[in-house]
């Protein structure tokens, strides 16, 4: 048998399409019949094939889609609690349509409950009854945080059942037992594990998501690394029981460090409202701000090598070697309770790098209409995702302090008055103080905010999303 194909003449009044099929058969006629059904085969499926896909497509779907709607809940609910990263996308597409019935947004942050943690008076109230600076130093956002909550009747639930997030409220930072009295921070793992070990013999809740959707406080240097030296705080690292977490911690940085390997928020540090609201009071009644670049603190003229480190990097020495005795320059290296009422007099206030990247000038500074000039490369600002600090405040690159008047001198020819203006929006300062009650806008509430964007942690919500 031989085969030869060829293409149709073309007939202008009736057009064709496709190829004729020759088949010259040199069989006996015997076959003749077998290869007519073979003929007509090719005829029919030239003409319909169309149709043949078509059916076949369909029935392809039509099984597909109730085979799939018969998998396993629980596969998605385990693959939802132990995923650091786990977003509300890589759910079930039914679930998340019939969710919208089951959960819908009601309420301030979309409804999101938080259970607070009523633990043994040894991990928080022990500590403030000791010591009055519990409460109100730099530190004292786990403080702040915890009374803020427990006021909040909106999102705190009694209930643990019904909770989206569980606070462990563990004061560490309230220890004043070092010879500077500075927080000794020796104790922090230890106390914080015996909470832990409290609550995992205790309650259910921890042990179903290892600390999942659990909420700690560490408002130190380096975070949840707890040490106040960098290098030290990198060799020990954050601790294994944590790293499943969220920590509201006031370090971060925009790049990978050892101290934020774990989910987390920029907060902002401590300040109390009263004192920022007692230096405004004080301030001069037509409102002159005769100091022009102000910094009072730590400065170095010598600084010490400990263990291969120099204090601020040497940026605080190289500030004070440069520009001390600098008539538009007012730098103080002893200490002043009274400071708050110099910020509040001076246009530039010097924000630049301690042991850590940030330090309270950064918030004192904005509160108190000084324009805050950061000296601290790579440093996270607290709610950089809702506070636009590059409206408020400046930047300046640690190489670059060599110029640093040169530079204060062009802003203030250029955008100081839109920057200051900026300052006096009562947002911006709301955005970072702490109140009890907590106040619309004001710290807790960002913090809120930014746990009502992680309820893609709630082993509630996913327990829902996987019926």
């Amino acid at each position: 048998m031989s085969l030869d194909i060829k293409r149709p003449s073309i007939n202008k009044t009736k057009k064709k399409t496709g190829f004729i099929v020759k088949m010259q058969l040199n069989n006996n006629n015997n076959n003749r019949g077998g290869h007519n059904k073979t003929n007509l085969f090719f005829i029919f499926f030239r003409n319909y094939y169309r149709w043949v896909i078509w059916l076949f497509l369909s029935l392809y779907f039509f099984t597909s889609y109730f085979a799939g709607d018969q998998s396993s809940p629980s596969t998605t609910t385990t693959t939802s609690l132990l995923s650091n990263h786990q977003t509300s996308s890589s759910l079930p597409s039914r679930a998340l349509i019939e969710s919208s019935a089951i959960l819908k947004p009601g309420g301030p942050f979309s409804g999101m409950k938080i259970y607070v943690y009523d633990l043994p008076a040894r991990f928080n109230v022990d500590w403030v009854t000791a010591s009055d600076r519990c409460a109100s130093h730099l530190f004292a956002a786990e403080v702040a945080i915890h009374r803020a909550l427990l006021s909040d009747s909106s999102v705190r639930t009694s209930d643990p059942e019904e909770a989206d997030f569980f606070f462990v409220p563990v004061y560490v930072s309230c220890n004043f037992s070092t010879a500077n009295g500075f927080p000794s921070l020796s104790h922090a793992r230890s106390l914080i594990s015996s909470a832990v070990d409290f609550l995992s013999d205790s309650y259910p809740f921890w042990n179903r998501t290892r600390g999942f959707d659990h909420v700690f406080v560490a408002s130190h240097d380096f975070g949840a690394c707890f040490h106040a030296m960098e290098d030290m705080a990198i060799e020990e690292g954050i601790p294994e029981f944590m790293k499943n977490s969220i920590i509201l911690q006031t370090f971060g940085v925009n790049y990978k460090h050892p101290c934020q390997e774990a989910e987390h928020v920029v907060i902002p540090p401590y300040i109390p409202p009263e004192s920022v609201q007692r230096a405004i009071d004080r301030a001069p009644a037509n409102g002159r701000r005769d100091i022009w670049a102000f910094f009072r603190g730590k400065m170095e003229v010598n600084p010490k090598n400990i263990s291969g480190r120099f204090y601020s990097k040497g940026v605080r020495t190289a500030i004070l070697k440069k520009y001390g005795g600098r008539r538009r320059f007012y730098l103080n290296r002893h200490r002043f309770a009274g400071y708050r009422s110099e910020i509040v007099r001076s246009v530039f206030c010097l924000c630049p790098l301690g042991w850590a990247p940030w330090s309270p000038r950064l918030v004192e500074s904005a509160v108190l209409g000084c324009v805050p000039v950061v000296i601290a490369d790579g440093i996270k600002l607290p709610f950089s995702e809702t506070v636009r600090w590059s409206e408020i405040s400046l930047t300046v690159a640690e190489k670059d302090v060599k110029n640093l008047r040169k530079i204060l001198e062009r802003v203030a020819a250029t955008n100081l008055s839109v920057i200051q203006r900026n300052l006096r929006e009562p947002a911006f300062k709301r955005a970072l103080l702490y109140n009890v009650p907590m106040m619309e806008g004001d710290a807790t509430w960002h913090i809120l905010e930014a746990l009502r964007r992680k309820l893609d942690r709630s082993y509630r919500r996913s327990s829902v999303l996987s019926q």
